[in-house]
């Protein structure tokens, strides 16, 4: 039997050729889309309205980037007022358009870079945050150790890996694998940084899942397949609103996808957490509002 490391390299070669083939068309995609976003989505004339007086940054997935994970919620969030904008952030030496694969506390220093541009641009003293999936977890170490929790009023996560996934139990055969662990730490450290208790999340939850000042939601689905057990998405402190999205609407069907790509219930439900003041009742009827 081949070494686990000879297996895995011709494997991942053939995931980033599949991956470059499929650039031009998705960059165009990616182009086309800013541009005709620019009215509200990453305007940074935008300035917030005394409505909603802070911005709204979108932090993307594993594998995502900043236009197409939210070709459907800017837009949805744009409409109804808000300055709206995302980055890109963990990017990997000769991987273009598939992002978040960079260490993910190396990932928060360039979130925290970001925000700063945002407030500085738009005037606020603070934005909102609202990420998927890693989108919805990596912001929190920004919070905790880089000084974010003094710039961010709300952090919502849609489908975030708060504490980690086992993938149905399969990081549970890494050990079994020689070199494997180490092939997804070097190669593409996010990876390895999102298993249940690597070092990284290990650190990030020390002491308690939250920050005092920032206002925390989850949105999950139980139909999660890539974030298992969805409960571990939940996070505990005294400032946190947990919502399984079958609770508000036993026929959404959502998995860990399309809760943060196109499910306009979860969308309503995290404005709901953007405006609080203003919230109105979340039901399978908010899929067409």
């Amino acid at each position: 039997m081949l070494p686990w490391k000879r297996v895995l390299r011709p494997l991942a070669a053939l995931l980033l050729t599949a991956a470059a083939a499929t650039v031009p068309a998705t960059a165009a995609h990616a182009a086309d889309t800013a541009a005709s976003s620019s009215s509200g989505w990453n305007d940074y004339s935008c300035k917030p309205s005394a409505a909603h007086p802070r911005p709204v940054v979108l932090v993307h997935g594993t594998f995502a980037n900043s236009v197409d994970n939210w070709l459907s919620f800017a837009p949805y969030l744009e409409d109804r007022g808000y300055c709206v904008f995302s980055l890109d952030y963990g990017q990997l030496s000769g991987v273009p358009v598939l992002y978040g694969l960079g260490p993910i506390d190396k990932s928060a220093e360039q979130l925290s870079a970001y925000v700063d541009k945002v407030l500085a641009a738009t005037g606020a003293a603070k934005v909102d945050i609202v990420g998927h999936s890693q989108g919805g977890m990596m912001p929190r170490y920004y919070l905790k150790f880089l000084g974010g929790a003094a710039k961010v009023n709300a952090m919502i996560g849609i489908a975030p890996d708060n504490h980690g996934t086992d993938l149905d139990g399969l990081t549970n055969l890494l050990p079994y694998f020689p070199g494997a662990a180490d092939f997804l730490s070097t190669n593409t450290p996010a990876l390895a940084d999102q298993i249940v208790g690597s070092a990284f999340l290990t650190k990030l939850n020390a002491g308690g899942d939250t920050v005092p000042g920032v206002h925390y939601t989850v949105i999950a689905t139980k139909y999660d397949e890539v974030v298992t057990p969805y409960t571990s998405q939940f996070l505990s402190g005294s400032d946190v609103h947990n919502v399984l999205i079958q609770n508000l609407c036993s026929l959404d069907l959502s998995e860990h996808a399309l809760l943060g790509l196109t499910d306009r219930i979860a969308f309503h439900e995290a404005a709901n957490a953007l405006d609080p003041a203003h919230a109105t009742a979340t039901t399978c009827a908010s899929a067409l509002s």
